[in-house]
C-alpha cells in the first residue's frame, strides 16, 4: 500500500485478508517466484510464518485458530517502535486505531513490570494529534484514559473540537469509577476555561461542588452581563454563595448580582410565566377532585366535612396554588361572606391548624414581603398550633430565597426554646426549610443544644436533627455529626421503637449527601456501636445518602443484596435500602432503567416491609416524569391488599406526576377516590396525590436535577428523601399528627420554565423550539439536538427530557443550556430579511 492517506483504508483491510486467504489453495510458487527473489532471508521467514498463520486460522480446532490470530495481531506496535519514524497518519485510520488498542494493552503490561513507557508516550502524542485533527476526539480521549495521561488533551484541543471533546468527557465521567471521574471533569473544566466557555465551566464547577472553581469562573470573566447569567445558574442550583470584591469589583454591581444569586427575582419570573400562560385564576380543591365526573357513589357518601377531609383540602389548596399569592380558602379577606380565611383555619382540628396556617406560606411562596405581612396576624393568636403553623409558614415563604437581613432567623429564633413542643417544631422545621444548605453557624449554635437536652421531647429532637441535616446538607460537618450521634446514643429502648426516631439517622445521612465513601467512613464506623434496633437502619441511610446521585454500580449491588434478605417482621432497615437503591441509581438514564427493572424483582420476591418501600423508590426514580411503565406498576399496587403498599403507591403516583397535570394519572386518582371513599386514610393519600399532580397548576417540577440532568440540587433531594423516609411509616407520621412533613417537598419545588430576559433583566418574548432532547455525544457532524419540536414564544414550559433552542438569530443566549432565566443579548451580525 503506497504511503499517503488512503481514503479506502478502512474497507481495505477486509479485501486484503480475502486475498491472502485465497493464496495457499492455488499453487503459490508460480506467482510469487519473481517477488521471492527480492526478499531477504528474514522477510522470507516472516512471509512463510504469516501464510502458516492464515492456514491455521481456517483450522477446525478453535485452540489453533485462537493462537494463530493472536500471533498475527500484536505485531504492528513492535514494528512501529523499532521501525522508521515517519508520519503515523499516512497508513490510514484503521492502522492508527489498531495501534492505539495495542498501546493500551502494552501500557498495562509495562505498568505491571514497572518498565519505562517513554517510547509509548511519544507514540501516544502522535496518535492523539492525529485523532484530534480528524474529528475522532472520542478515540483520543479513550486512549489517554487508558494510558492515564489526560493532561495531554489540553495541548491538542482547539476552537473547532473542544466542545465535542468536553461533551464526551462529561458524559463518560458518569461511567468511570472514582476518583477517575473527578479527574476527567477537572480536565473538561480546564478546557472550558481555556476557551472562555464560562457557563459550561461553571456547570462543572457546581457538579464538582468546588467553590474555588466557581470563584475562578467569576474572576476569569470580565463581562458583567455574563456574570449575571452565572448568578442565575447558581441561584437555580440552590446553593448559598457570597460574591466578594475579587469576583465583582463595583459595589453597586455586586449588590445587584448578589440579589440574583439570592433568588429574589424568582417570584416575579414565576408570575410572569403564569400570566403568560393565563393560569392566574385561583383553583379550589373541588376544581381538582372533579367529583362530578364520577358516578354517584363517592359524592353521596358520608358528608365530606370531616376534619381529615378538610386537612386534605388544605394541602391540595396549598400545592395547587403554590407561589400564586392568591387562593379561595386562606387569602380571601376575612370580611367577605363566603368561606373566609378565619373560617377555613377553624375547620381544622388542633394539629390540623398547623398545616392550615403554614399553607399560607406555600401560597405566597418566594414572595417574602407579602408572605410575612399575611402571616403576621397569626403570631398574635393564643392557640399554639396556629402559632406553630405561622412559624413553619415563614420558613416556607423563605425557601430558597436568601436575604441579607435574615427575616426568618429573626422571627423563628426566639420560638426555638418555648414551652410548647408544637411551637418549637414549627420554628425548628421552618429554619430547616428556610436555611437549607446555608451552613449557618448561628442556627447550629441554637439547635445543637436541643439534641443533647435530656428534657426535650423526642419529636423536638427528631426535627432538630433533621433541620440541622438540611442546613448542613452535603457539608460533612463534624460538630453537627457529633451532636446527632450523641442524641442517637442517648435514646432509650422504647424511644428507638418510635416512628420519628428514623429522622435522627436521616439527619446524619444528609450531612454526607452525595459525598461518597471517604467522607462518611468515620461516622459509619461509629454507627456500628449503636443499639441493634437502629444500627442497620443507620448504616443503610448513611450508605444511600453518601452515594446519592453517583450512579455507583457496586453500591447498587450492595443495597440490592440487603433488599433480598428475608428477615423477621421487626427489621426496618430494608426500607432505606430500597430508597437508597433509587437514590444512587437516579443520576443517569441507563442505571435508572436498570433500577426500575430490579425493583420489579424485589416486588415479587421481597418481604412485606420491602414491598412497602418499592413504590416510594419508583416515585423517586421518575419524580415529575410520568413514565408509562412505572405508572402502570403503581396503578396496580394502588389496589394492593396491604393498605401500606397501596398508600405508598398512591403517594408515588402523585410524585411521578408532580406538576405535570398528567391526565392519565389524574383519571386514575379520581377512580381511586371513589374506590376508597369509605377508607379515610387511603382517601387522604389520594387527595394528597391529586394535589401533587396539579402542583402549581402544572408550572412546577419536583425533579432535583437541572441543567439537562447534569446537576443535582442537594437541598431539593434532601427535601424529597425526607418525605420518602416519613412515608416508610405512613400511619404514624403523615396520617398521624406530623402531616406537615409534606411541606418538606417545597425544597424541591421549582418552576419548570424557560424565561428569556433582555440585558436589563426585563422579560422579552422570542420564538423558541421545544422538543425531546437527543443525546448527540460522539456523533459525527452537527446532529440536531432536539426532535419532534414545536415552536412557541417565551416564556415556555419544559417537561422532563425536553430541551429548548432559540428559533431566531436576532439574539444570542448567554448560556448554552436554555433553562430557567436566560439573558439574551442582541446579535450584532443580525440582518432583517
Amino acid at each position: 500500500m503506497a504511503p499517503g492517506p488512503d481514503p479506502n483504508s478502512v474497507g481495505d483491510g477486509a479485501k486484503r485478508d480475502e486475498a491472502t486467504i485465497k493464496v495457499p489453495s492455488k499453487d503459490p510458487k508460480k506467482k510469487d517466484d519473481k517477488k521471492e527473489e527480492d526478499l531477504s532471508e528474514e522477510d522470507l521467514q516472516l512471509k512463510q510464518n504469516l501464510e502458516l498463520y492464515v492456514e491455521r486460522v481456517q483450522d477446525p480446532n478453535p485452540e489453533l485458530q485462537k493462537a494463530a490470530l493472536e500471533s498475527m495481531s500484536f505485531e504492528s506496535l513492535g514494528y512501529r517502535l523499532t521501525g522508521s519514524e515517519g508520519d503515523i497518519g499516512s497508513w490510514g485510520h484503521e492502522y492508527v486505531r489498531n495501534l492505539a488498542g495495542e498501546i493500551a494493552e502494552e501500557y498495562t503490561v509495562r505498568q505491571g513490570e514497572e518498565a519505562s513507557i517513554e517510547d509509548l508516550m511519544d507514540l501516544v502524542q502522535q496518535i492523539v494529534a492525529f485523532h484530534m485533527k480528524h474529528n475522532a476526539e472520542t478515540e483520543a480521549v479513550d486512549l489517554l484514559m487508558d494510558v492515564e495521561d489526560l493532561d495531554l488533551l489540553l495541548e491538542h484541543v482547539d476552537r473547532t473540537n473542544f466542545r465535542r471533546t468536553c461533551n464526551y468527557l462529561t458524559s463518560a465521567a458518569k461511567y468511570l469509577p472514582g476518583p477517575d471521574d473527578m479527574l476527567v471533569l477537572d480536565i473538561a473544566y480546564m478546557i472550558y476555561i481555556k476557551f472562555e466557555e464560562y457557563p459550561n465551566a461553571l456547570q462543572i464547577a457546581l457538579f464538582l461542588d468546588n467553590m474555588q472553581y466557581v470563584k475562578q469562573v467569576f474572576t476569569s470573566c470580565t463581562d458583567l452581563l455574563r456574570k449575571k447569567q452565572f448568578c442565575y445558574m447558581i441561584s437555580r442550583h440552590g446553593i448559598t454563595f457570597e460574591l466578594d470584591p475579587e469576583m465583582v469589583e463595583n459595589d453597586v454591581d455586586r449588590e445587584m448580582l448578589q440579589d440574583i444569586v439570592n433568588n429574589t427575582k424568582l417570584s416575579e419570573g414565576y408570575l410572569t410565566l403564569a400570566r403568560d400562560i393565563e393560569v392566574m385564576e385561583a383553583k379550589t380543591p373541588e376544581d381538582i377532585y372533579k367529583a362530578h365526573l364520577l358516578d354517584g357513589r363517592a359524592s353521596s357518601g358520608p358528608s365530606a366535612d370531616s376534619a381529615r377531609q378538610n386537612l386534605a383540602a388544605t394541602f391540595v389548596n396549598a400545592f395547587v396554588n403554590a407561589g400564586f399569592g392568591q387562593d379561595k380558602l386562606m387569602t380571601v379577606p376575612s370580611d367577605s361572606t363566603s368561606g373566609s380565611a378565619g373560617n377555613w383555619l377553624f375547620k381544622n382540628k388542633e394539629h390540623g391548624k398547623t398545616s392550615a396556617a403554614a399553607s399560607l406560606g406555600m401560597i405566597l411562596l418566594w414572595d417574602v414581603d407579602a408572605g410575612l405581612t399575611h402571616l403576621d396576624k397569626y403570631f398574635h393568636s393564643n392557640d399554639n398550633p396556629i402559632i406553630a403553623g405561622a412559624l413553619l409558614g415563614v420558613g416556607i415563604v423563605n425557601c430558597g430565597i436568601k436575604n441579607d437581613c435574615d427575616p426568618a432567623l429573626a422571627l423563628l429564633g426566639e420560638y426555638i426554646d418555648k414551652e410548647d413542643s408544637s411551637v418549637r417544631i414549627g420554628a425548628i422545621m421552618g429554619l430547616g426549610i428556610a436555611y437549607a444548605g446555608s451552613q449557618n453557624d448561628q442556627i447550629r449554635s441554637s439547635l445543637s443544644p436541643i439534641l443533647n437536652d435530656a428534657k426535650a421531647p423526642l419529636d423536638v429532637i427528631a426535627f432538630a436533627a433533621l433541620s440541622l441535616g438540611m442546613i448542613y446538607v452535603g457539608s460533612c460537618n463534624e460538630e453537627v455529626a457529633q451532636s446527632i450521634i450523641f442524641a442517637l446514643m442517648d435514646r432509650s429502648e422504647a424511644e428507638l421503637g418510635e416512628a420519628l426516631t428514623r429522622f435522627l439517622p436521616l439527619g446524619l445521612g444528609l450531612l454526607y449527601l452525595g459525598k461518597q465513601q471517604e467522607s462518611v467512613e468515620a461516622t459509619a464506623e461509629v454507627s456500628k456501636t449503636f443499639n441493634e434496633k437502629i444500627r442497620k437502619y443507620c448504616d443503610m441511610t448513611l450508605l444511600s445518602c453518601a452515594y446519592a446521585g453517583t450512579g455507583n454500580v457496586l453500591k447498587v449491588q450492595d443495597l440490592l443484596a440487603q433488599c433480598g434478605e428475608h428477615l423477621e417482621k421487626g427489621d426496618i432497615h430494608q426500607g432505606p435500602a430500597v430508597l437508597g437503591l433509587a437514590m444512587v441509581a437516579m443520576s443517569e438514564e441507563l442505571g435508572l432503567d436498570m433500577a426500575i427493572r430490579s425493583l420489579e424483582r424485589v416486588l415479587q420476591y421481597g418481604e412485606q416491609n420491602v414491598r412497602r418501600a418499592v413504590p416510594l423508590a419508583l416515585g423517586l426514580l421518575c419524580i415529575s416524569n410520568p413514565k408509562v411503565t412505572v405508572m402502570d406498576t403503581l396503578s396496580r399496587l394502588s389496589h394492593d391488599t396491604d393498605s401500606e403498599v397501596a398508600m405508598s403507591a398512591i403517594v408515588s403516583l402523585g410524585l411521578i406526576g408532580a406538576g405535570t397535570n398528567n391526565a392519565r394519572i389524574a383519571g386514575m386518582l379520581r377512580n381511586l377516590s371513589s374506590y376508597y371513599y369509605k377508607d379515610a386514610s387511603l382517601l387522604f393519600c389520594v387527595r394528597i396525590a391529586q394535589g401533587l399532580v396539579h402542583m402549581g397548576k402544572g408550572l412546577l417540577t419536583l425533579s432535583p436535577f437541572h441543567s439537562e440532568r447534569l446537576l443535582l440540587s442537594p437541598t431539593a433531594l434532601a427535601g424529597i428523601v425526607t418525605l420518602l423516609h416519613a412515608c416508610l411509616d405512613m400511619k404514624s407520621i403523615i396520617l398521624g399528627k406530623y402531616h406537615y412533613v409534606l411541606y418538606f417537598l417545597v425544597l424541591a419545588m421549582q418552576p419548570r420554565m424557560m424565561l428569556t430576559v433582555d440585558e436589563n433583566l426585563k422579560p422579552i418574548s422570542v420564538p423558541v423550539r421545544v422538543g425531546q432532547a437527543v443525546d448527540v455525544v460522539g456523533q459525527a457532524g452537527r446532529p440536531k439536538t432536539i426532535t419532534g419540536f414545536q415552536t412557541h414564544s417565551t416564556p415556555v414550559l419544559l417537561a422532563a427530557g425536553e430541551r429548548a433552542e432559540l428559533a431566531t438569530d436576532k439574539y444570542i443566549p448567554l448560556s448554552p443550556i436554555l433553562e430557567g432565566f436566560i439573558i439574551l443579548k442582541e446579535n450584532p451580525d443580525y440582518r432583517e430579511e
